[in-house]
C-alpha cells in the first residue's frame, strides 16, 4: 500500500496569521503519527512564512516516524539539514512572492548546484529527494544529480482533475499517463519514487493506482479537512481514500 507522508505547513500557517503559539505545528504532527501518517513533511522556506527553524527543531526531537523537510538547494539549506539530520531532504524550487510551491525543480538548468547540493547531504548520511515535474529530461538529470528518489509534481494532474473521478477526460488521462512513464523510468534507474501537491481525497485513488509509487506528500488538503473534523480524522480519511 503507499505509504503518507502529512505535510503540515498550514497548520504554521493558520499559526502566523496572527503572530500566535497555537496552532502548534509540533502538536499536528503527533496527532498525525497517531492517526497512521508514515511521515511528516514541512517546507522550511527561505523567506519562513509558515514554518520556522524552531518548528523543525522541536519536530526532530518529536517525530517517530520519518521526517522529511522540504527546502531550496541553497548553501543556508543544506548547512541546516546537515544540523538538525532530518530523515530526508527534498529539494525543490522556491520563488519569492509565490503563493505555494509552482512548479518543479528544474534540474536540467540547475543540474551543477543541485549536484553539489546533493553530494553534500549524501555525503552527510541523509537521504535526499528531488521535487521536480514528471518529465523524462528531469528523470534523467535527476539520476545524473546522484540522487536517490524523485518526488513527481502531480499540480498539473490535480488542476485536470474535476470534482468526481468518473468525469475525467483526455487531459487528466495525459498528465496520469506523464505520472506513469516518468514512474516508470525512475523505477528503472534505480530510484524511490514518491509523488505530491495539490492532491484530494477526490482523486489521490487515481495516483494510487501507479503502483509503482511509494509515498504520497499531502498537505493542504488533509489540513483544510482537519479544520472540520480534526487532524486525526482528517488523515485516517486519507488513508482510507488511499487504499485502492
Amino acid at each position: 500500500m503507499t505509504k503518507l507522508g502529512v505535510n503540515i505547513d498550514h497548520i504554521a500557517t493558520i499559526r502566523q496569521a496572527r503572530q500566535a503559539i497555537e496552532p502548534d505545528p509540533v502538536a499536528a504532527a503527533v496527532l498525525a503519527e497517531l492517526a497512521g501518517a508514515d511521515g511528516i513533511t514541512v517546507h522550511l522556506r527561505g523567506d519562513r512564512r509558515h514554518i520556522q527553524d524552531s518548528d523543525v527543531r522541536r519536530l526532530r526531537e518529536t517525530v517517530t516516524t520519518r521526517l522529511n523537510i522540504e527546502m531550496a538547494a541553497t548553501e543556508e539549506m543544506v548547512r541546516i539539514a546537515l544540523e538538525l539530520r532530518p530523515d530526508q531532504v527534498t529539494f525543490v524550487a522556491e520563488r519569492e512572492g509565490e503563493v505555494t510551491t509552482e512548479g518543479g525543480l528544474d534540474v536540467v538548468r540547475h543540474i551543477d548546484a543541485v549536484a553539489r547540493s546533493t553530494e553534500s547531504l549524501t555525503k552527510g548520511g541523509l537521504q535526499v529527494s528531488l521535487f521536480i515535474d514528471p518529465e523524462p529530461d528531469q528523470v534523467a538529470a535527476s539520476v545524473r544529480c546522484g540522487a536517490r528518489m524523485i518526488e513527481l509534481n502531480t499540480r498539473a494532474f490535480s488542476e485536470t482533475c474535476p470534482r468526481s473521478p468518473d468525469l475525467a477526460g483526455p487531459a487528466l488521462e495525459t498528465e496520469l499517463a506523464k505520472i506513469a512513464r516518468a514512474t516508470e523510468q525512475g523505477g528503472k534507474a534505480g530510484l524511490k519514487i514518491l509523488a505530491g501537491h495539490g492532491l484530494t481525497y477526490r482523486n489521490v485513488g487515481l495516483i494510487c493506482s501507479i503502483r509503482k509509487i511509494e509515498e504520497l506528500n499531502i498537505g493542504h488538503n488533509i489540513v483544510a479537512r482537519a479544520a472540520l473534523v480534526g487532524m486525526e480524522r482528517a488523515v485516517r480519511e486519507m488513508i482510507e481514500a488511499m487504499a485502492v
